[in-house]
């Protein structure tokens, strides 16, 4: 039987781990969703990122979604598009994002901030 996975709306993430940069773990990049209907939405910051948003859908487990973001070395203005599976780990909800960059396969993870 499979396993029906909680409602993103309203839960943070951070960036714990990716394989195609290093992650400050004093300031990581840091999530917030926001979830209705199919629809997911939100915005994130920290890390290389001065403020990004997302949007985009959610099937299941599988998300998709365009996003725009701009970078703190310079200012570029950053866009493209993402798919994450949601994941039901021991130590929470985890989003893992496979994507392709120059041709090489790359993914990172994000955690669920624990609520205070």
């Amino acid at each position: 039987m499979a396993q029906t996975l909680p409602s993103l709306d309203g839960r943070r993430f951070k960036m714990t781990s990716s394989t195609n940069s290093r992650v400050d773990p004093e300031s990581p990049s840091t999530f917030l969703y926001h979830e209705r209907d199919g629809v997911i939405w939100g915005d994130y910051e920290g890390d290389t990122v001065t403020f990004g948003r997302f949007v985009g859908r959610r099937e299941g487990q599988r998300l998709s979604v365009e996003f725009v973001h701009v970078l703190v070395s310079d200012g570029t203005v950053v866009s493209g598009d993402g798919e994450s599976r949601v994941e039901l780990r021991p130590e929470g909800l985890s989003l893992v994002e496979a994507f392709e960059l120059d041709g090489v396969q790359h993914e990172s993870v994000c955690v669920e901030i624990p609520s205070r």
